[in-house]
């Protein structure tokens, strides 16, 4: 209970400097990037460093990064589709899922043949 507690905590405080950094710059419509994400990949990285230790946060990390890459591959797709042949967006997107998991398992079996 006590950690759900700080990881509002911590997300909340964090989410509300993120609201104000996207009011700060211009477009207005960067403001959803300082949105929830980052903030809560930080205050479930600085539990994690608590909890678990470096090693295992850096690990975490490490997979929030494949996880955003994959994402970044999955929006450009979808954005082009849906530019291209005018697509309905919720189509598009449900879509284009597979894409998304397909380039995690992808990044994830990579590491796993390097390590």
């Amino acid at each position: 209970m006590t950690e759900s507690l700080v990881r509002f905590a911590i997300g909340g405080v964090v989410v509300s400097l993120f609201a104000i950094l996207g009011d700060l710059f211009q477009p207005k419509s960067f403001a959803g990037l300082f949105g929830a994400a980052p903030s809560i990949a930080l205050a479930t990285l600085g539990l994690t460093v608590a909890h678990s230790g470096k090693a295992y946060a850096a690990l975490e990390a490490r997979s929030m990064m494949l996880g955003a890459a994959a994402f970044l591959v999955y929006a450009a797709l979808v954005s082009w589709a849906g530019m291209r042949w005018k697509l309905d967006a919720l189509k598009t997107t449900l879509g284009l899922m597979p894409v998304w998991f397909a380039v995690s398992f992808g990044a994830w079996m990579v590491l796993r043949v390097v390590r």
